[in-house]
């Protein structure tokens, strides 16, 4: 069976959607057959970031290793029987028809609560949840009361993902694995980091999850997105002589993906 990586945070702007085509990419230029779904129906953005990828390679004639992106089946909700969700059948028929040819599938999650990306999260070998590396978006994992600063419980979206495990758990599937990413990192505002990861490593020994490092803010991402490309594809398209800051990136998703620690990846980017 394929290894299932969703991507999921509910508060969308986490830069979720550009670390999922990343990690996609990576995994296709290591030796992977990597297929992906993107459950966000409204914005598609790695449906559009995988489009704009396929006719860059297109247009240039240049042979960009791609991830395959699957769409959602229709289903006739008349022949389904009695008690059965369309979305459940629809997303379980797509991730099905994946794994006879994907040894990874990839699933971008819409950054709000659905059915799909409730589903999606109970799927999830590897779950991945992109995270501003701000206390403005802490809230997602944690309640906190406002005076003390004391953590007071979890958040909707963890009781989910613990929901989503107790799922896992009857179903005798594999322990779900759940990395937090401190994403979109400033270079500045140091205390504020400090705080941050304190606060982080508290959280994850309560509720359950791993912290690794994300992206930092880096306006070559937004950059990139209209022509499908990552930082992993610059030499393809004849840029040699990478800057700091690329080189940097560049890094950032090696170690991103190290973090990850998939079965059978050997890093070759």
């Amino acid at each position: 069976m394929a290894h299932i990586i969703v991507f999921g945070n509910e508060k969308g702007g986490s830069g979720k959607s550009t670390t999922c085509m990343h990690v996609a990419t990576a995994l296709v230029r290591s030796g992977a057959r990597v297929g992906v779904l993107d459950l966000d129906l409204r914005q598609r953005s790695l449906g559009r970031y995988v489009e704009n990828r396929r006719a860059f390679a297109q247009a240039q004639g240049v042979p960009l290793p791609t991830p395959v992106l699957a769409d959602l089946p229709k289903i006739d909700r008349a022949a389904l029987p009695p008690g059965d969700n369309p979305f459940d059948v629809a997303l379980t028929r797509a991730v099905a028809e994946l794994e006879t040819r994907a040894d990874f599938v990839v699933i971008d999650c819409p950054g709000s609560h659905t059915r799909l990306s409730q589903v999606a999260h109970s799927l999830a070998d590897t779950l991945v949840t992109p995270l501003n590396d701000s206390f403005v978006d802490f809230d997602l994992l944690a309640r906190i009361d406002p005076a003390s600063g004391r953590i007071t419980g979890p958040s909707v979206y963890s009781e989910m993902v613990w929901h989503a495990r107790q799922l896992r758990a009857k179903a005798g599937l594999r322990a779900m694995d759940w990395i937090v990413l401190r994403n979109r990192l400033g270079a500045q505002e140091m205390h504020n980091k400090r705080k941050m990861g304190a606060a982080l490593e508290k959280l994850s020994k309560r509720i359950g999850f791993r912290v690794a490092p994300g992206f930092s803010e880096r306006v070559i991402f937004r950059e990139l997105f209209p022509r499908g490309m990552t930082l992993l594809d610059l030499r393809d398209i004849g840029i040699e002589n990478l800057n700091i800051s690329n080189v940097a990136a560049r890094a950032e998703v090696r170690e991103l993906v190290r973090s990850l620690n998939l079965p059978s990846v050997e890093i070759a980017f």
